[in-house]
Order: structure tokens, then sequence, then C-alpha cells
């Protein structure tokens, strides 16, 4: 008989190696972009909530914003009280899949500079967020 020495396994290499659907929250409150930032930020208050998922017309979620991108766009010179949210956000995304690994989507968080991503089916649907733990 060979006795074998068991290193115990760190606990995030645990986490890294499951799937975001293994990690992420709901979905919870979306807001339409036609939405004005005054509008998302009374939605966001009511929420409790730090980012609101933000969907087009056609329900397709395009992002996610925070409450810090909503108070920079108030404090900016441009802005009135009828700018809409599809006029403060930047291009879409960043996104992950439920499927995607943790690593991967930890990696998509570090190099995008986000602490937190949409996680949309293959059709754009919001399925919930992976946010970081604060």
């Amino acid at each position: 008989m060979t006795l074998v020495q068991m290193q115990p396994r760190p606990t995030d290499a645990t986490a890294a190696d499951g799937t975001v659907a293994d990690a992420m929250g709901t979905a919870g409150p979306q807001v339409c972009d036609d939405m004005t930032v005054e509008v998302v930020l009374s939605v966001m208050a009511s929420a409790r909530t730090e980012h609101l998922l933000v969907c087009d017309d056609s329900g397709l979620c395009t992002g996610l914003v925070t409450q810090d991108q909503l108070t920079a766009a108030r404090d900016d010179p441009a802005y009135t009280d009828r700018t809409r949210l599809r006029d403060v956000l930047g291009d879409r995304g960043p996104f992950t899949s439920p499927v995607a690994t943790m690593a991967e989507a930890g990696r998509m968080m570090r190099y995008s500079h986000v602490d937190a991503l949409p996680v949309v089916d293959e059709h754009g649907s919001a399925l919930g967020v992976l946010a970081l733990a604060r």
C-alpha cells in the first residue's frame, strides 16, 4: 500500500471550473433603452440596485447600465431631462453565455473593466447577471 499526500484544492479553483449558469443571479429589473436617464435612475433607486439590464424595442438585451454611468451622464453639460438611455450608453456588450466557464467570464470582466456582465442566450435575451461579490 502506498500513501498519497493530498493537497487541499483552493476554493476559488472550484468556482473557476464551474459555468456562468452556476453563479449568475436572476435578471432582475430591466429597462428599455428609450427611457430617460431620470426614469432609469428612479427605477434603479426603487430596485435598490447598482445596475440594470437594458433592452431594446424587441426585448433583446443591449447591455447593462450602472449607477456610476448614469451619474456621469447627468453631470455632462449636454445633459437635459429628455436625455434617453440609448444616448448615453456606448457599444453593445460585453455579454457572456450561461455555458461559459467562470474563468472565461473572469477574464472578460478584467479585460472590459466591468463588475457585472449580462448573461444572454443564443438569441440575445437576458437570462441573468454575473456580478462580482462586494
